[in-house]
C-alpha cells in the first residue's frame, strides 16, 4: 500500500470510522531537468530574501499574508493547527445524494480510504454497503493542507473513494464562452449522432499514453546514440479553414466503422431535412377485377383435371 498522505476518521452521524488516506492515482508523466545549454550545468531553483539577498533553507522561511502594501502578517503552522475547525481530523458527512446531481468540473483529486485498524473494519463496512444499497453518494467536508475542503465519498469495487471537490464559488461560468447563435442543420445533428453511436464503448480502459511511449523511444534513442524515431506523417488543416462539416461528418462516421470491423458501407447525407424513415407500404388490395380472373384460373384448372381423371 501506498504511503498515508493523512490520518484520521470519517465522522458518520455518531459514527466514527478510523481511517488512512493514500492516494488513488499515479503519475507516470516524464519530468524534464532545466539545464545550462554551453555546459550542461543544472539550473535550480533558489530561494532568495529581497531584503539581504540570503539564499533561504526552508526552516527559514514563515508563511505571511499581505493585509496592505508593504505590510505582511506572519502566520504560523500552530496557529493555523490550532483553529477551531471541527473537521481538522475528520471527514465529516454532510449529506448524501445522487450521483447525477454532482457536477463533474467539481471533482479535483482522487484518494482511497483504507481503514486503520481493525476495530474500523465493521463501521466501514456498513457505511460502503449503505452506499451501495442506498445508491446515493456522500457529501463531506474535511480540512487538509491548512483549509477546509468538500468531498464526495463513493464506492469502488470494495473501496470507498474520497474526491475532493471544489466550493460552488470556485467554478467560473461559461456563460460568456458559449459560441452565439448559429444556423443548425437537423441532417448534421443526425450524422453527428450517428458518429457517436459509431465511436461508442463500454469500456475505455484500453487507452494508453501513446505520447509518453513516444518520448520513451526518443529519450532511449538519444542515450543509445541510435537514429530518431520519424515523426508519424499527416496532414495539417490550415487555421481558420472552412470545413465541409457534413463532408467531415459522413467520413468519420466511415472511418469508426472500418476502425471497429463493421461495414463501412455510408450513405451519404446532404444538408437540409434529415431522411424520413419512411415504413413499407402497405400491400395493396385486389381489386374485384383481379378476383373475378383469379376465380377464372382456378376454375379451368380444375376443369383440365377432371378431363385428365377421366380419360
Amino acid at each position: 500500500m501506498p504511503r498515508p498522505l493523512w490520518t484520521g476518521a470519517i465522522s458518520f452521524g455518531l459514527v466514527t470510522i478510523p481511517i488512512k488516506v493514500v492516494s488513488a492515482t499515479e503519475n507516470h508523466s516524464i519530468s524534464f531537468h532545466q539545464y545550462h545549454r554551453e555546459d550542461m550545468g543544472r539550473i535550480r531553483t533558489r530561494k532568495v530574501c529581497e531584503v539581504d539577498g540570503k539564499v533561504l533553507s526552508q526552516d527559514e522561511i514563515g508563511k505571511g499574508y499581505e493585509v496592505a502594501k508593504d505590510r505582511t502578517v506572519p502566520v504560523t503552522d500552530e496557529e493555523l493547527d490550532r483553529m477551531p475547525l471541527p473537521t481538522a481530523k475528520a471527514i465529516e458527512i454532510v449529506a448524501f445524494v445522487e450521483a447525477d446531481s454532482i457536477d463533474p468540473v467539481r471533482i479535483s483529486d482522487s484518494y482511497y480510504l483504507a481503514v486503520d485498524g481493525q476495530v474500523a473494519a465493521k463501521p466501514y463496512t456498513v457505511l460502503r454497503r449503505a452506499l451501495e444499497r442506498s445508491e446515493k453518494v456522500a457529501v463531506a467536508k474535511f480540512a487538509w493542507h491548512n483549509r477546509e475542503r468538500l468531498g464526495l465519498l463513493r464506492v469502488r469495487e470494495d473501496a470507498i473513494v474520497l474526491h475532493a471537490m471544489r466550493w460552488p464559488d470556485e467554478i467560473r461560468s461559461p456563460e460568456t464562452l458559449a459560441p452565439r447563435e448559429t444556423e443548425l442543420d437537423e441532417g448534421e445533428i443526425e450524422r453527428a449522432v450517428q458518429l457517436t453511436d459509431s465511436m461508442a464503448l463500454d469500456d475505455i480502459s484500453g487507452f494508453r499514453d501513446r505520447y509518453r511511449e513516444a518520448l520513451e523511444e526518443l529519450l532511449a534513442a538519444k542515450s543509445e546514440g541510435k537514429a530518431l524515431p520519424e515523426a508519424a506523417g499527416g496532414e495539417e488543416e490550415e487555421p481558420g479553414k472552412v470545413m465541409d462539416l457534413m463532408a467531415a461528418l459522413n467520413a468519420s462516421v466511415k472511418a469508426a466503422k472500418e476502425t471497429r470491423g463493421e461495414d463501412a458501407t455510408v450513405h451519404e447525407m446532404t444538408p437540409g431535412k434529415p431522411r424520413s424513415r419512411k415504413k413499407a407500404a402497405p400491400a395493396k388490395k385486389k381489386t374485384a377485377a383481379g378476383k373475378t380472373a383469379a376465380a377464372k384460373k382456378q376454375s379451368a384448372r380444375k376443369t383440365a383435371a377432371r378431363k385428365r381423371t377421366a380419360s
